[in-house]
């Protein structure tokens, strides 16, 4: 397996493989997209959307191009054949910490994740998950499908075991979800971030994944996703939870998932996950 820097590549991120430290790639997947499809499409629309979006971060005071970034695309997954292109995914990303590199995932649909926690708890046996999302994605199954968004988190509990997955910005699910969670499960903060400070204290010398399910933000803020949910964070929210995440010590990898570019015409939705991935690399490379 080889990689190599693409041509269309997210702003300044265009360094050679062998020379990055973080390498960027998207899973453009949504086959078992419940709702509002086009996930898919989210990469190459925040590559394309990023040439408006600065390489210097005021709020980290770090610039894109002072750092080795490697931008390897889209990943080529196989259509409609779920388990081989969740495969893909993972051998990618066993390859990149094989090479001693941090992964940065664009998604496509949340289910994307949980190939990059299988391949990271096999390098990492303490790993923990920070994740933000409307949405608990506790379900053992759903409409019969062991591996859905709707599942990815319960998945990746199937490889972490209790008290090693923190979820924030909780609010829709079903009953059975929310009363698994709470039976010490997961860390589920329902509605908002209120508790993130403490719990990325309580994780300061472990490993750390966060993913974000940009259906955390609110739909007013956010529309561009499949499942939009009002009562959602605002967009200072989520840079505030990004400066937490900037004290966590052992950042190992992250993700934005759930962007479908197509359901907001006017490009906010995009351009708010273009510059959130700006900051979620620069994260990944202190």
């Amino acid at each position: 397996m080889k990689f190599k820097k693409v041509d269309l590549s997210f702003q300044s991120c265009t360094s050679e493989y062998k020379d990055a430290s973080v390498v960027l790639f998207s899973s453009p997947m949504d086959a078992t997209t419940s709702f509002r499809p086009g996930t898919r499409f989210a990469g190459n629309a925040i590559r394309v959307d990023s040439f408006g979006v600065e390489w210097y971060s005021p709020y980290r005071d770090m610039d894109l191009k002072d750092y080795h970034t490697c931008d390897i695309g889209d990943l080529e997954l196989p259509i409609g054949d779920v388990e081989k292109a969740l495969d893909v995914i993972y051998k990618t990303v066993r390859r990149i910490l094989k090479d001693e590199k941090k992964p940065m995932m664009i998604g496509g649909e949340h289910l994307v994740t949980y190939p990059v926690i299988r391949a990271l708890t096999e390098k990492y046996s303490d790993l923990h998950i920070i994740h933000l999302d409307a949405h608990t994605d506790l379900r053992d199954e759903f409409f019969g499908r062991k591996l859905s968004h709707a599942t990815v988190i319960r998945r990746c509990h199937d490889l972490l075991g209790d008290g090693r997955i923190h979820q924030f910005g909780i609010r829709s699910g079903d009953k059975s979800e929310f009363q698994w969670a709470a039976s010490g499960h997961t860390e589920l903060r329902r509605f908002d971030l209120e508790g993130l400070e403490k719990t990325v204290k309580s994780l300061i010398g472990k490993p750390v994944y966060v993913t974000i399910d940009l259906d955390v933000l609110d739909p007013s803020v956010f529309p561009g996703t499949g499942t939009p949910e009002a009562g959602g964070i605002t967009y200072k929210e989520l840079l505030g939870a990004i400066d937490q995440f900037s004290r966590l010590d052992r950042l190992v990898g992250a993700d934005i998932v759930e962007l479908a570019p197509m359901l907001d015409a006017s490009g906010a939705s995009t351009a708010a996950a273009a510059k959130t991935l700006r900051e979620m690399i620069l994260l990944l490379h202190q």
